[in-house]
């Protein structure tokens, strides 16, 4: 009798307390509006191309201590533990369903609805989010946008058959036309990765004139390192030019609050992964639609991380900070 009152005990922990629905312009978490005060969170460590949750303790703390409420994950993270981990420390996440991940929970095998079945309780989750900029890529679905839009719509269908307590949500590159609108009226929560320079502030009355539904910026910020001379910040390693980039995006957002629920900034910390060798720190990538990158107009995407690789703090750490724990929820 004293285990199954312990078992019982530990798997309720898991379960979720919380509401999370859309009203209006808003996401309210029991009935509350949420504001996300968020990062983007994919923590590949040096020499590896794989997410690795092994730091997470050290990276939860951070994360706090910046004011941060919200992590936003490109791929779902089957590991209950860590999800406790996340939830117990206060933070809620949007979980991201990739196109193709083969076959692991991913929306062309269908397999995202076992994920959603299996975590729909947990605490820790505030959206499931479905792609990430994949109007940039009509080439993956037979050069037709609208096979994924039909493919998204039907996807978000499965999902709130599943789960009424969660909202949906994806990561459109820009803002949405007429057509990606039209085409998936089930999702509940549009994101948009916007880079336009450091102000992104037009982009809210484009959505308004648009949409009654809420929005976020599911991506948004600069990098710490300038390809060229420009705009009074030197070439080179420049974590000047982010903090400011990043100052600049964030008060844009939070003076928008009556269109935009918030930010998820990209990105916690740097990526070794993405440019060039994983065992080093490498200038340059590639992105599309990424000519608004602060203040070079190029994606050096081994430098965007409000800490550096060993987690050290990065001037734009102080600006987060600053922001996230000065506004209120």
């Amino acid at each position: 009798m004293f285990f199954l009152v312990v078992l019982v005990a530990s798997c309720a922990t898991s379960l979720t307390d919380t509401s999370v629905i859309v009203k209006e312009r808003k996401i309210l978490v029991n009935k509350r509006p949420y504001l996300i005060k968020g990062i983007c969170y994919h923590p590949v460590p040096i020499g590896s191309t794989k997410r690795d949750f092994s730091g997470l303790t050290e990276d939860l703390a951070l994360m706090k201590e910046a004011g941060i409420n919200t992590i936003r994950v490109y791929e779902p993270i089957d590991n209950s533990a860590v999800l406790d981990e996340i939830s117990d420390a206060g933070f809620k996440v949007i979980i991201g369903f990739g196109y193709n991940q083969e076959g692991v929970y991913d929306i062309l095998s269908g397999t995202y609805s076992a994920y959603v079945e299996k975590y729909k309780n947990h605490k820790a989750i505030l959206m499931w989010e479905l792609g990430n900029e994949y109007n940039y890529h009509p080439e993956r679905f037979e050069n037709d946008i609208k096979n994924w839009y039909k493919m998204m719509d039907m996807a978000a269908i499965t999902i709130h058959e599943i789960d009424n307590n969660h909202p949906v949500t994806t990561a459109h590159g820009e803002l949405p036309d007429a057509l990606a609108l039209a085409s998936a009226p089930n999702i509940d929560v549009w994101g948009m990765n916007v880079y336009r320079w450091d102000k992104p502030k037009e982009i809210f009355e484009q959505w308004k004139a648009l949409s009654n539904k809420p929005m976020y910026l599911s991506e948004a910020g600069g990098d710490s390192y300038m390809t060229i001379t420009k705009a009074g910040y030197d070439k080179g390693v420049n974590e000047k030019a982010q903090a400011a980039a990043n100052d600049a995006v964030l008060e844009s957002v939070f003076n928008n609050l009556e269109i935009c629920s918030g930010v998820a900034l990209f990105s916690f910390t740097d990526g070794w992964w993405k440019a060039g060798k994983p065992s080093t720190q490498d200038v340059g990538g590639w992105a599309p639609n990424s000519t608004g990158v602060p203040y070079d107009g190029t994606p050096n995407e081994e430098y965007w991380g409000i800490v550096d690789i060993h987690r050290k703090k990065k001037q734009t750490y102080t600006v987060v900070k600053s922001r996230y724990t000065n506004i209120s929820e």
